[in-house]
Formats: structure tokens, sequence, C-alpha cells
């Protein structure tokens, strides 16, 4: 298979594509459900509740991290990861407009 050649796409398609890159995960789904209904987290607190190896959470929690939806903090030995509620705001932003640009189709 070749390259994506994402450079013949719109910084927004690019944008729009990473997001839902990243969201295309039930663990990074899962993560982020916990996240926001506890308002913060120790990555330790994700292991037990979503059920999958350190290290595997940790490569998940990079990817969320990556895009700017969560960030973490150093406390003592551990890092607490919470949403970033200005990149929050912004990827609900760009996925509704986005989901709303989408006009209905009547074929088929």
């Amino acid at each position: 298979m070749g390259l994506t050649k994402s450079e013949i796409f719109t910084a927004q398609q690019n944008n729009i594509a990473n997001i839902a890159k990243v969201l295309g995960h039930p663990a990074r789904i899962a993560i982020l459900e916990y996240l926001l209904k506890l308002k913060s987290c120790v990555c330790g607190d994700l292991v037990t509740k979503i059920g999958l190896a350190q290290p595997t959470i940790s490569q998940h929690l990079k990817e969320l991290k990556k895009i700017g939806i969560i960030k973490g903090n150093i406390e003592g030995t551990s890092v607490c990861y919470c949403i970033n509620e200005d990149n929050w705001l912004n990827i609900k932003n760009i996925l509704n407009t986005f989901i709303n640009n989408i006009t209905e189709n009547t074929c088929c």
C-alpha cells in the first residue's frame, strides 16, 4: 500500500483524520470516558479500570496527549492525567462542524 499523500488534502481534512485516528480505538474512548467522569486520574487507576497492561495504557495516553485532548502533570512518582478543557472544546467544535456540514443523502 502506498503513502497516504496527506499533502494533497487540506489542513482541516488532515486534522479531522488525525483526530478520528486517535479516537478510533475503544481503549482510548474508555480512557476519555473515565477521565471525563473523574476529572483527573493517575495512570495506575487506568490500568485497573480499563484492564490493559501498563505499557499499553501508556501508549494510548501518548496518542491522546499527541493531539492535545489530555494533559498530564507529574505528581511524585506518578503522572496525573486529565482532559485538556480548551483542546477538548476545540476538538468538539471541529467534529461538530464536520458532521453538521454533511448533508443528508437521499441515495439508496
